[in-house]
């Protein structure tokens, strides 16, 4: 279990944020901040309102009321397209990946966030678009590098097996050099050893990356494994805040989440 102490410096916000479908109440005025460079997990049973966050998180939602802050900027106050560009990075629990693709065509798409010649420039060729493309080239392979990829680069996604897969997608999510990494359910279909791996992943890119991380996640192991603090959802609101070991144990998660004999 992580001991890391946890700074003080907030790099997101999330400020009494509410969102209803209908006369659902899917998110009940939860509040909490992440820190920089930290590994943040959000807990819960199903229905919680987790996936819901990170969509909120990744304005695919519009709040209905509160807002969320991202290194000082409200998130709300931004066009939808504009959140990669700011330093936001996501996975999602069901694989995007192209599998007719290869691996570093896949993580190629990954780095559009950072470029910055447009479809004319592109189709016309125009000074600046091919040392533009080997960066995006470089960047892309030093991230496959990072995640033990190198030797499939030039395979198609199709024929790797599941848990590479979801390395791919990691390592996609990377190429556009986000400061926030939003991980759903990362070790959704994988084994025992493959959850080792992806745990020392983590730990590596929030090391030397320097990255936030926040996921979502069910495998209760990585979460007391990699994570430096616990955010626990009950029916769309904030139960429990605090480090791992002590949110595991607050009579509410247990309630409604963990149950008395977990793993």
């Amino acid at each position: 279990m992580t001991t890391r102490s946890i700074p003080d410096d907030p790099l997101l916000s999330v400020e009494d944020v509410e969102l209803r479908f209908g006369g659902i109440v899917a998110l009940d005025g939860v509040t909490f901040v992440v820190q920089r460079g930290i590994v943040c997990g959000l807990i819960g049973p199903n229905g919680a309102g987790k996936t819901t966050l990170f969509n909120c998180l990744s304005r695919l939602y519009e709040l209905d009321a509160g807002r969320i802050v991202f290194d000082g900027v409200d998130l709300g106050a931004l066009p939808r397209h504009r959140v990669a560009a700011l330093g936001i990075g996501r996975t999602f629990q069901d694989l995007a990946l192209f599998g007719s693709m290869s691996v570093l065509d896949n993580v190629l798409v990954g780095t559009h966030a950072r470029t910055r010649s447009g479809f004319l420039a592109n189709a016309l060729r125009l000074p600046g678009v091919a040392a533009e493309e080997r960066a995006a080239e470089e960047r892309a392979a030093q991230r496959l590098g990072l995640l033990g990829l190198d030797a499939v680069m030039h395979v198609r996604v199709a024929e790797l097996p599941f848990a590479t897969r979801k390395r791919v997608e990691l390592a996609r999510a990377l190429a556009a050099e986000p400061r926030l990494l939003l991980l759903d359910e990362p070790a959704s279909g994988l084994d025992h050893g493959e959850i080792e791996a992806l745990a020392g992943s983590i730990r590596a890119l929030r090391d030397r990356l320097g990255l936030t991380i926040v996921l979502v996640e069910h495998r209760m192991k990585l979460v007391m494994d990699v994570c430096d603090k616990v955010v626990a959802l009950n029916f769309g609101r904030k139960i429990a805040e605090g480090r791992p070991d002590r949110v595991r144990v607050h009579p509410e998660v247990v309630e409604a989440y963990l149950g008395t004999g977990t793993n």
